[in-house]
């Protein structure tokens, strides 16, 4: 069961038999199989058989880790949801799952749990408060939680931060720009080796270099928002899970 991936050489009591493509792979070899007075017909091998290749799909849980510190400007953050209801009502057509992690002042909250409801995902993004400072760290750890959860329970999941990469709440919940970078570059740095794939949304008016080392660190792919409609995130999105 699965997707269709193609046809490869194998045993037919052990997979799908993909009978064209063994036709195909027998075609070439006939006349020289072919002696004269042999029996005449389409001479098969066993190692002409091939049968279909399938990838399974598995439940894809899109996690939005959102920060909605005053970093963030609010035309920004209205900007940035707007974007990420989009992609919750493709996630929703998919039958896969979305949740919702929110960071600012001191920590990381999450928002919404892995849910197939839009209704509810919706009405946890329009609830979003925006304000105080960038607990960036926790941010990256609260949804790399979420995650190691979701691989756990069977599921493939793939974090979608939104931030223009200043920190300046440490993991301690102390205010300090200089702690606070060297948190979240730590926090990135778990996050990769983890094994966890991440999209990086840049929030910022004009792309950070903060933003770039943060997604570096992370392994994550890096998106400026100004470039980063809908569209793009979602195709980003599934790259991300093939």
């Amino acid at each position: 069961s699965g997707r269709p991936m193609g046809a490869r050489p194998g045993d037919p009591r052990r997979g799908r038999l993909d009978l064209i493509a063994t036709l195909r792979a027998a075609a070439p070899w006939q006349r020289i199989r072919h002696r004269p007075g042999s029996a005449s017909g389409l001479a098969i091998r066993l190692d002409d058989v091939r049968i279909t290749h399938f990838r399974q799909r598995t439940e894809t849980t899109t996690i939005f880790a959102v920060d909605a510190s005053g970093s963030s400007a609010l035309e920004r953050l209205a900007e940035a949801k707007g974007a990420v209801e989009l992609l919750l009502a493709e996630a929703y057509t998919r039958r896969d799952k979305v949740a919702l992690v929110a960071f600012r002042g001191r920590g990381a909250d999450l928002i919404l749990a892995p849910t197939r409801s839009l209704v509810r995902a919706k009405r946890g993004l329009a609830s979003l408060p925006g304000g105080g400072g960038t607990p960036l760290a926790a941010g990256i750890d609260a949804a790399g939680e979420v995650a190691l959860g979701v691989r756990r329970g069977g599921g493939t999941p793939v974090v979608v931060m939104l931030t223009d990469g200043r920190a300046n709440v440490a993991r301690s919940g102390i205010a300090g720009r200089e702690r606070a970078g060297e948190d979240s570059l730590t926090a990135a740095r778990l996050f990769r080796a983890a094994g966890l794939r991440a999209i990086l949304i840049d929030t910022a008016p004009r792309p950070q270099d903060s933003a770039r080392r943060l997604a570096a660190a992370m392994g994550a792919r890096y998106l400026p928002l100004p470039h980063a409609d809908a569209g793009a995130m979602s195709a980003a999105i599934r790259s991300a899970t093939e």
